[in-house]
């Protein structure tokens, strides 16, 4: 497998090429797969890597409820808290276990040049956060659940 940094847009993208047969390639944007289609086949040699600027292969791949590029963590049971827009993480203000109440802020996302306070939807306990300080988020990604 290789892996890709892409920066489209000002989105950063992490691209996985898992298989490509015939005009078929298997690839995973931040978390998501898709297989994409392709005008021609690749030839057999390894694709070269490209700096983290805009490429058409991001661009060809949507991703509107992809997972952070970071390692996931494991999505626990109860209320999901998404994020309503897409941009970066730039405070966790819960951890596993902690007590929260609905209308408490518990992420801080920066999107648009703006700070964003990401608020409990509910009352209880924080069974997973998802994301980290830095990460960035598309819209409808979890964030963290709430048991």
């Amino acid at each position: 497998m290789d892996k890709y940094q892409y920066k489209v847009n000002g989105i950063d993208y992490e691209v996985e090429i898992e298989e490509i047969e015939g005009t078929t390639a298997k690839v995973t944007v931040n978390g998501k797969s898709f297989e994409v289609e392709m005008k021609e086949p690749v030839k057999a040699t390894k694709p070269k890597k490209v700096s983290p600027v805009a490429a058409p292969a991001a661009s060809t791949a949507p991703a509107p409820a992809a997972k952070p590029a970071a390692a996931p963590a494991k999505e626990g049971s109860g209320t999901k808290v998404t994020a309503p827009l897409p941009g970066t993480i730039t405070e966790v203000k819960v951890a596993v276990g902690q007590a929260v109440k609905a209308g408490e802020t518990v992420i801080i996302l920066e999107a648009m040049k703006m700070q964003n306070n990401i608020e409990a939807e509910a009352t209880g306990t924080v069974t997973s956060v998802l994301v980290g300080q830095g990460d960035t988020v598309m819209e409808g990604a979890t964030l963290i659940t709430i048991g």
